[in-house]
């Protein structure tokens, strides 16, 4: 299985937007990401994001490129703060690649839960707008396979 986590793209200041929906620059740079990961042949069957407007409009993003099976659908246990291990424990029950869109701390917390069974160590860097790519092997061990930052596209 792989599992790809997206923080979602550069929002608006709060002052400008009380939702702190996605910036001009936080759309363009989730649909870069987007575009190589469709180039990439990544296929998901589901993404699921939080329901911030931000996390919503980033996956709206990704989901218009990557078409996912099973479409989009706001999930609980994907804000800020969180526990990562609620969704630590529906993964053990998933097959197929999926994507999760949310924030930080939360999406470093679960990542560190994953991959080292540790959620206050971090263990990689995110960035708005970029996916962390990890992969479960048959153990059930989970790998960083990649990262993507939109600062890496050309």
């Amino acid at each position: 299985m792989r599992l790809y986590l997206v923080q979602h793209g550069i929002p608006k200041p709060e002052s400008e937007d009380p939702q702190k929906s996605l910036s001009e620059i936080g759309k363009m740079e989730v649909e870069k990401v987007a575009q190589v990961l469709k180039k990439s042949g990544i296929k998901i069957l589901k993404i699921f994001h939080s329901g911030k407007l931000r996390a919503k409009q980033t996956a709206e993003i990704m989901g218009d490129y990557l078409n996912p099976l099973e479409g989009i659908t706001e999930a609980e246990g994907l804000n800020p703060l969180d526990p990562p291990e609620t969704w630590a424990e529906k993964l053990s029950g998933l097959k197929d690649d999926i994507m999760l869109v949310g924030h930080l701390p939360h999406l470093q917390k679960l990542c560190s839960l994953l991959v080292v069974n540790a959620p206050e160590k971090p263990i990689i860097k995110f960035r708005q707008g970029g996916v962390v790519a990890l992969e479960r092997d048959d153990k059930g061990n989970w790998i960083i396979s990649w990262v993507l930052y939109p600062e890496f596209i050309l």
